[in-house]
């Protein structure tokens, strides 16, 4: 599929805590390549937190309210899709939000509402726009990593391989064990520090032996963890989000 896609779309980009604070340039980037495919990207400034890190530590009610503001602010957007360049975050929304909520509340109409709308930015592209080729340049070796939630939450498959494979100058180089957890696992890092930091060295290896310039993944949580690690085990492989690559052109390159 070329670069053409499906009639213009409203979309409401949900930047997700990581990306808004530690990597702008993936928001940047989201921005750049929707709207270089004629849709309209729409960023609600009332957005916070999706509540995932407080779910999974078990502040179940801290959780609930930031779902109820997450709703309320993205469906009064009128967004025909809402866009969450993280599939752990993605994958919060969709599969834990009615978790959160209790069946016939108003929480629980909401969600059932708009999480079917919530997507990955690779699913988004391929499943909804009807697109894999984005019209992007990136001449450099690349080995992809499928993260934890977008492989076994969302259920990406071959969407990432998909978009990457028609990005013109990328070389694409199949990354040992890539099914194998990297080890960051949001507080796991932090609560299981010596089995996480064994689980990124096992990856950095694999990432290494491929040859690769560049590792990219459609989670900064988890190439933060990886690019920690190459770094100190001076592998000279550089972490990009999957948006930086798909949004990269000859005009406007990638820094790499």
């Amino acid at each position: 599929m070329s670069a053409r896609t499906r009639e213009r779309m409203r979309i409401a980009l949900f930047i997700t805590c990581v990306n808004d604070t530690l990597y702008p340039d993936t928001g940047r980037a989201v921005v750049r390549l929707l709207e270089r495919l004629g849709h309209e990207v729409v960023f609600p400034e009332a957005q916070t937190c999706c509540g995932q890190m407080h779910y999974n530590t078990g502040y179940r009610r801290d959780a609930q309210r930031l779902a109820v503001r997450f709703v309320t602010t993205f469906a009064g957007t009128g967004a025909d899709a809402v866009l969450a360049p993280s599939a752990s975050c993605a994958a919060m929304i969709r599969d834990n939000y009615p978790r959160l909520a209790e069946e016939g509340s108003r929480l629980a109409r909401a969600t059932a509402e708009l999480a079917p709308r919530v997507h990955d930015l690779s699913e988004l592209l391929v499943d909804v726009l009807g697109v894999t080729d984005v019209g992007a340049y990136f001449p450099h070796t690349v080995t992809y990593h499928p993260t934890c939630h977008g492989l076994r939450l969302l259920g990406l498959g071959d969407r990432p391989y998909r978009l990457l494979r028609e990005v013109r100058g990328l070389e694409l180089k199949e990354l040992p064990g890539a099914e194998e957890c990297c080890g960051f696992g949001g507080t796991f890092a932090v609560k299981n520090p010596d089995v996480s930091a064994a689980m990124g060295s096992d990856k950095a290896r694999g990432i290494a032996s491929t040859g690769a310039e560049v590792v990219c993944a459609v989670d900064n949580s988890c190439l933060m963890h990886i690019g920690g690690t190459l770094r100190r085990e001076r592998a000279g492989v550089k972490t990009v989000h999957l948006a930086e690559i798909l949004a990269s052109t000859e005009q406007e390159p990638a820094r790499v």
